[in-house]
């Protein structure tokens, strides 16, 4: 049995790892993910990155502690900068960060991205701006995830670059396209409770004084927009 156990959100982003990848994994959080995949011989080669020395000592004493520290390089450096050419990175995992920092981790590191085959991205927030600038730099979403836990809804964003010219709906990019096409019970149950949340800030906008109506016409559109997903 592998010891080295992932969390479920952990767990369904090292999932879209492919076998034998050659991964680098930004903000590693303890290089559990790179342990994971090398320890159970699903991949052997693997950088983690950390930009703060805290983060970067512990996933230097994880990767040692396992035992894997030829097979993983854990690297101080900022976002993308952490791949060297001879590492011939191939899949790159960035998770557990908001939507923003990833894309100007990503649009940072562009050169870095051009022999990359797969970005597997779990932004806990902002969401529709790693889609839009997937879709900008011309990345096509083949896959996507979402999951429950510890009271907070993830989603997970799989991208491979594309040599055609990827659009995607506004649908498309706040509620992802497969996720949306897909509607699983943890799907609905996100936007539903976004709607009630919605619909409970609209009520309590009609009492007041001053109506701030720039925001109850974002709140009607959104509310529209969840409707029309989740009713079709």
């Amino acid at each position: 049995m592998n010891k080295h156990h992932l969390t479920k959100r952990l767990t369904a982003v090292a999932n879209f790892v492919p076998q034998g990848a050659r991964l680098a994994d930004i903000g590693s959080d303890h290089a559990m993910v790179p342990i994971n995949l090398v320890a159970s011989g699903k991949i052997d080669y693997a950088v983690a990155g950390e930009v703060i020395t805290g983060p970067f000592s512990r996933a230097q004493a994880a990767v040692t502690d396992a035992g894997l520290a030829t097979q993983i390089q854990v690297r101080l450096a900022d976002g993308l900068a952490a791949i060297q050419a001879g590492d011939q990175i191939d899949t790159v995992v960035i998770a557990g960060m908001g939507g923003i920092l990833i894309r100007d981790i990503l649009a940072r590191g562009w050169r870095t991205l051009k022999t990359v085959k797969r970005l597997v991205l779990e932004p806990n927030v902002q969401e529709d701006v790693v889609r839009t600038w997937l879709a900008q730099q011309q990345f096509t979403i083949v896959a996507e995830s979402i999951l429950r836990e510890d009271n907070h809804t993830y989603e997970i964003i799989v991208a491979e670059p594309s040599d055609q010219p990827v659009n995607y709906t506004t649908q498309q990019i706040k509620f992802g396209p497969h996720l949306m096409q897909a509607q699983s019970p943890v799907f609905q149950a996100k936007w539903q409770h976004q709607l009630l949340t919605n619909q409970r800030i609209l009520a309590n906008l009609a009492q007041a004084q001053n109506v701030p109506q720039a925001k109850i016409a974002a709140l009607e559109t959104e509310n529209q927009q969840i409707m029309e997903v989740l009713h079709g």
